[in-house]
């Protein structure tokens, strides 16, 4: 009786057309309290209400699903995972054009990424149909910053010096910049500081936090020399296998949302570089040496990019000069 109720119950769904209920394994690199892991569980929970249940987001925050953040774009389109968030520019071993979302020196600050990131969403579109992923929604960190044991005040001080990045791009960069920078996941960063594998890091106000970084360095300089963005993508099999109106109803709302998160994120940076300080960070600005060094680092960067990227990659970063006046 029960086999039977359970077959008619299937097939009296598929006859009116709506999906069978889809639970999405949703996994996050970063703790709970994360900003990237509560926008997350807000979108879980207006998709799961705006489907009435038909598609539930169970969200796994700290890497607890044991997904390594460069692993996540292929690891959604293989199907290992239905739906993750995961920073885009981890992923330029599987596509170089990653990298713009991050480039040294290109976008500074939340206006300059946004629009960045309006410029580069139809080719991300098309990139992650590629990879059999469906893109959902993007929303950038706070700008990059450097913490150390020592102040950061002119490049003498960065030569040499071990200091964690998070992709390829970053790396170059800091190479660039006289450094010794380790490419590290964020599951790794705070294992290494502990044990004295790298001195220091680039990351984000809320990565500082989250690692509780005053107990292993003293100074945080606020390089700012790109906001990264994290995107949200859902496999396409399993995207595919949702009614359409349930389709309609997730990009409504990832739409919807969206600016909402990157509010959260602007906020979440004030409220971190707050929180640092208040925890015996010294948090300063670059100055205007510094800030020069960097720039004239990130033109060379740039020109060496475009030699391998891609038409896609040129064209965004040509548009987006144009519209920024850089």
């Amino acid at each position: 009786m029960l086999k039977r109720t359970i077959l008619g119950a299937a097939l009296l769904a598929l006859s009116t057309g709506s999906a069978l209920a889809a639970d999405w394994d949703m996994p996050f690199a970063w703790p709970e309290g994360n900003f990237h892991v509560q926008n997350g569980m807000r979108f879980a929970e207006e998709v799961g209400e705006a489907t009435e249940g038909r598609v539930n987001i169970i969200v796994h925050p700290g890497g607890a699903l044991g997904l390594k953040g460069p692993e996540s774009m292929a690891a959604v389109r293989d199907g290992l995972v239905p739906i993750a968030e995961y920073s885009f520019e981890q992923q330029n071993g599987e596509a170089p054009f990653a990298s713009l979302g991050a480039m040294p020196g290109l976008a500074m600050g939340y206006e300059e990424t946004r629009t960045l990131a309006d410029i580069m969403r139809p080719h991300m579109d098309e990139l992650f149909a590629s990879f059999n992923q469906k893109l959902l929604y993007t929303v950038p960190w706070p700008g990059q910053a450097v913490y150390a044991k020592q102040p950061i005040e002119s490049l003498a001080d960065l030569e040499g010096y071990k200091l964690r990045a998070a992709n390829a791009r970053a790396v170059e960069f800091f190479e660039t910049l006289g450094a010794a920078p380790a490419l590290l996941p964020w599951a790794e960063v705070v294992p290494s500081l502990a044990s004295g594998v790298i001195d220091g890091v680039s990351t984000s106000s809320s990565s500082g936090v989250d690692g509780k970084f005053w107990e292993f360095m003293s100074h945080m300089v606020r390089f700012d020399w790109a906001n990264p963005l994290s995107v949200v993508t859902v496999n396409l099999d399993a995207w595919n296998a949702l009614s359409a109106e349930d389709q309609q109803t997730i990009e409504s709302l990832a739409a919807e949302l969206e600016p909402e998160f990157w509010d959260v994120s602007r906020e979440e940076d004030e409220e971190n570089l707050a929180t640092l300080e208040e925890n015996g960070m010294n948090v300063a600005p670059l100055n205007d040496e510094l800030r020069g060094e960097i720039t004239s680092a990130a033109e060379t960067i740039w020109a060496e990019y475009l030699e391998n990227a891609g038409p896609e990659a040129e064209q965004v970063i040509s548009e987006f000069r144009e519209k920024v006046g850089k």
